[in-house]
């Protein structure tokens, strides 16, 4: 690496090998997933990348096959009463992401012709669509030359060109993947930038992880200023870990359980006893499965998923 530590000051010899040696490795080693086979539209890949947003790949890919299956354009998914939605949204985790995703399919199928677009700026006025599932829709839905940085390239970029474990995220990260992309010889870049992109993220998730990384299986461990260094650890800002057990999370989980798996609306003894060890916790969790217009209560006071109460009461405080 050059005294810069930057992707631009990388001399261009070692960056085209980067690029070529990342490529070739992804060519052999890129996981056969679902939505990377031919002929995937732009919505199966906006379902996936909704879907694999804080959720792992192995177990998105089933609901994934049984989404697109079902639901093969926005307009079938708009059609769709909510609670359907949320109760196809299985254990995914985290949702509001079959909410946002609902209301995004009926904003295409109104205003796009059923189509997804294909640049970032029209992609990120969808509902619930932000900067990183536009600028992967756009790459590798329509081979846009976008950079793409998820938590995985993060790692890769910092590790190998800045020798360090990743931060915080920053806009210098989009920078940093931008001038790491392959690039034409007159600067451009070049038409494999999608791939390049898809690459990074293959080799974090596959090589370069967060706790045990393969430098020996790396293909560009020669070039890895953090293997120079001696693989140092991360020295910034302590990190929170994440935990589950015991959480309003779990708590709300456990109750849309309850409700997914039922006929009808359901009796609030029938959720209590779905979450016992907390009764504050429980409420407080089915209050905001209220506020976030997941559940509602019917007018005879029992709970049922959105739009499934016939007339509901959104919002109605279930405390006490």
């Amino acid at each position: 690496m050059t005294s810069t530590d930057t992707p631009s000051g990388l001399e261009k010899n070692r960056l085209g090998r980067i690029n070529n040696e990342i490529l070739a490795w992804f060519a052999t080693a890129r996981r056969p997933l679902p939505w990377r086979e031919s002929g995937i539209s732009g919505w199966q890949i906006l379902v996936s990348e909704i879907m694999l947003q804080q959720t792992p790949v192995a177990r998105v890919t089933g609901p994934w096959t049984d989404w697109v299956r079902r639901w093969p354009v926005p307009s079938a998914l708009a059609a769709e009463p909510a609670g359907e939605v949320v109760r196809a949204w299985g254990k995914l985790g985290y949702p509001r992401r079959a909410l946002r995703l609902h209301e995004c399919a009926k904003t295409l199928a109104a205003e796009h012709d059923d189509q997804v677009p294909a640049d970032v700026e029209t992609l990120l006025g969808l509902p619930g669509i932000g900067d990183y599932t536009a600028r992967a829709v756009a790459c590798f839905a329509y081979g846009q030359a976008v950079p793409v940085v998820d938590t995985n390239v993060r790692r890769v970029i910092a590790r190998l060109v800045h020798g360090r474990e990743p931060g915080n995220p920053a806009k210098a990260d989009l920078t940093d993947a931008q001038a790491l992309a392959p690039r034409t010889g007159d600067g451009a870049l070049a038409p494999r930038a999608p791939e390049f992109s898809a690459a990074l993220m293959e080799l974090g998730a596959l090589v370069c992880t967060a706790r045990n990384p393969d430098c020996a299986a790396c293909p560009v461990s020669g070039d890895c200023r953090w293997l120079v260094r001696g693989r140092p650890a991360y020295d910034g800002p302590p990190r929170r870990a994440q935990k589950y057990e015991g959480t309003d999370r779990q708590a709300r989980g456990r109750l849309l359980d309850v409700l997914r798996e039922s006929t009808g609306p359901v009796s609030r003894a029938a959720l209590d006893i779905a979450w016992t060890r907390d009764s504050g916790q429980r409420s407080r969790a089915l209050d905001s499965l209220l506020t976030d217009g997941l559940i509602e209560v019917t007018d005879d006071g029992l709970f049922c998923l959105a739009g499934e109460s016939g007339t509901p009461v959104p919002g109605t405080p279930v405390s006490g």
